[in-house]
């Protein structure tokens, strides 16, 4: 079959799909795409001629299109997800930040950006960096570091080989992650002869990798000795579909689950053994179980510093169990390595635990413990705080609003760390907060994806000013595909999350508040900026309601709720108030010498209240 290059990539897409126990699906749901030279006369006439075979989804910002595949494949639980392609140069490296974000939540999307020419006949063409110690040098390199597989397709016949390898990496549930084919502009438009092969269905099984039965064994003697067991749910329960599993293993075996902010959801708010949110932004509760727990038991979690408190949470003795499908995560903490799906390894310690349960008074303790933070956000929720009301308010009246099956999407700012510990989720696929990368600009464009993911959910969107000055083009996207979202775009005049933290370092916040220069000071000290980014959100075809307070946005929820439209909500919140403190530690180390006493005095204080750190563990593993 004679076909370009391009027409050749396009028809494999069509016919590629994923199966786990049993049900498949096709794999790619359609390209996003900003065209321009590089991919104008290769990709974009193979999806014209594709049509519904492979949608054509036209982006404005080529980082956001990333994000929103990304958004989308996460919700699908990593079977599904999108293509992505992109002119050469600017547009090639735009994507390369959401690049990494998909690559550090481990989420599969496949880039496609145009590049040189590969037989350098017009060297250099525009928007080409000529690196003089090597002329097989693009900007596309960028995406190496950034991605789980990497090719350049110089020559037509590289191009099935490097196929079958993006595609064994992008359903791979323990190497997937941003797959980058680069396509120089001449190769893309190249026609050649293809086997007929490479255009047959092809069905790649994800499996559910079981543990080693003699690690199961010493797993299940370590959880049965210990005395104050805690389990931490990361974000491999949810991709793994482990919830269930993991709600009849708490149940079975009494033992308190915490959970990280990919994990978040594993447990309904209510279930007895759901303790909430762990680490620098998670609740009393949980990090007082994790302070005093002998043995941790890790189900999907890469144990960042955010889950850890910088290596602090946990006491010195304390051993641990990881359970996951990456042997590089399951060796963290010198773990009992489990390497294997969650849901197999839950379902295999359940049975190896038959009979046990944690001591009731240690269970009693757990509940009385998350008891005491729950009425700490009943507080934080109903605060009352005026004239402009506090996040925390904010998050409350959302989470009120929100139904079984609905999702909030958040990413980057100081409400990632407030939903964290205050929100309350129902279902499990309720709570979609990107935090591995905390990428500013990630919200709307990534809940355009869940929105896309799942149709028939209510998606609400939060937001920060300055996340939405970075990224919020794609409104425009949702509007053009009548793709509905509830956007709460929260104006606080700063960056909230790094305003707070440049306090505690001494500076502050220098550099922090949205506000005129000060013509006497010189700083940006001087009234807040004119800036109407709700009459923005109306310019780019959004429907927008402006709230005065908590209970305008209630009612500007219920009216959201009914329309087919997407909507933003816009309000003022105050910055200077913050959520309640779960005691979660951060390591943000203070500048040891500086001019300013302020930021000597919070030297001083790093150094008093650093807690001790944990960074190397002695063996778990009798092996």
């Amino acid at each position: 079959m004679r076909l370009t290059v391009a027409q050749a990539l396009v028809r494999f897409l069509t016919v590629q799909y994923s199966e786990r126990d049993g049900v498949s699906r096709r794999f790619f749901a359609g390209c996003f795409g900003i065209f321009g030279h590089g991919n104008i006369a290769g990709l974009s006439a193979a999806l014209q001629e594709a049509g519904d075979d492979l949608r054509y989804f036209q982006a404005r910002n080529e980082q956001a299109m990333v994000h929103t595949a990304a958004g989308y494949a996460r919700a699908k639980h990593r079977l599904e997800t999108f293509a992505c392609t992109s002119s050469i140069g600017p547009g090639a490296t735009n994507m390369v930040t959401g690049a990494a974000l998909a690559t550090v939540n481990r989420l599969p999307v496949l880039l496609l950006p145009g590049d040189v020419f590969a037989t350098r006949s017009a060297s250099p063409v525009l928007q080409e960096l000529e690196d003089p110690r090597s002329a097989d040098v693009s900007v596309n390199d960028c995406f190496r570091p950034v991605s789980r597989y990497f090719d350049r397709i110089w020559r037509p016949e590289q191009l099935p080989a490097a196929l079958l390898r993006a595609m064994r990496v992008l359903t791979d549930p323990a190497e997937t992650g941003a797959v980058t084919l680069a396509l120089p502009q001449d190769t893309a438009i190249e026609a050649h002869d293809w086997p007929g092969e490479l255009f047959s269905k092809r069905v790649w099984h994800v499996p559910r990798a079981r543990p080693e039965p003699e690690l199961i064994e010493e797993a299940a003697a370590a959880i049965r000795a210990s005395k104050r067991p805690l389990l931490v749910a990361g974000g491999g329960v949810r991709y793994s579909e482990a919830t269930a599993a993991l709600a009849g293993f708490a149940t079975q075996t009494g033992i308190p689950v915490a959970e990280t902010q990919a994990g978040k959801g594993s447990l309904d708010f209510g279930d007895p053994s759901a303790v909430g949110a762990i680490g620098a932004t998670g609740t009393t509760a949980a990090n007082a179980l994790a302070a005093d727990a002998d043995l941790v038991i890790g189900v999907g979690t890469r144990w960042s510093d955010f889950t850890t408190s910088s290596s602090s949470a946990f006491a010195a003795a304390a051993r641990f169990i990881n359970l996951n499908v990456a042997g590089f995560d399951a060796a963290k903490q010198s773990a009992i390595p489990l390497v294997a799906d969650a849901r197999a390894g839950l379902d295999e310690l359940a049975a190896a635990l038959t009979g046990w349960q944690a001591d009731t008074a240690y269970q009693a303790r757990a509940a009385t413990l998350t008891a005491d933070w729950n009425a700490e956000v009943d507080r934080a929720y109903q605060l009352g705080h005026g004239p402009r009301p506090a996040q925390s308010e904010v998050i409350g009246a959302v989470n009120e609003a929100c139904e079984p099956g609905d999702v909030v999407v958040c990413a980057a700012g100081s409400m990632p760390g407030d939903l964290h510990k205050l929100w309350r989720p129902r279902g499990a696929d309720g709570y979609h907060v990107e935090y591995g990368y905390s990428c500013m600009g990630y919200e709307i464009a990534g809940g355009l994806g869940v929105k896309m993911a799942t149709p028939d959910a209510e998606v609400f969107v939060l937001v920060g000013d300055g996340s939405y000055l970075m990224l919020s083009s794609d409104l425009v996207t949702a509007v053009q595909e009548r793709i509905k979202l509830i956007v709460v775009l929260v104006q606080n005049h700063g960056f909230q999350s790094i305003g707070a933290l440049s306090e505690t370092v001494g500076t502050d916040r220098f550099g922090t508040w949205y506000r005129y220069r000060g013509q006497d000071s010189g700083l940006l000290d001087g009234d807040v900026l004119p800036v109407d980014l709700a009459a923005n959100a109306e310019s780019l075809g959004a429907r927008v309601l402006r709230a005065g307070s908590v209970q305008d946005l209630r009612d500007a929820l219920k009216v959201a709720r009914q329309s087919a439209a997407t909507t933003v909500i816009y309000i003022e919140t105050d910055p200077l108030v913050a959520a309640p403190d779960s005691a979660g530690w951060w390591d943000v180390p203070v500048a040891e010498t500086a001019e300013f006493r302020s930021v000597r005095a919070a030297r001083e204080r790093y150094e008093q209240t650093r807690p001790p750190q944990y960074p190397v563990r002695g063996p778990s593993h009798a092996g």
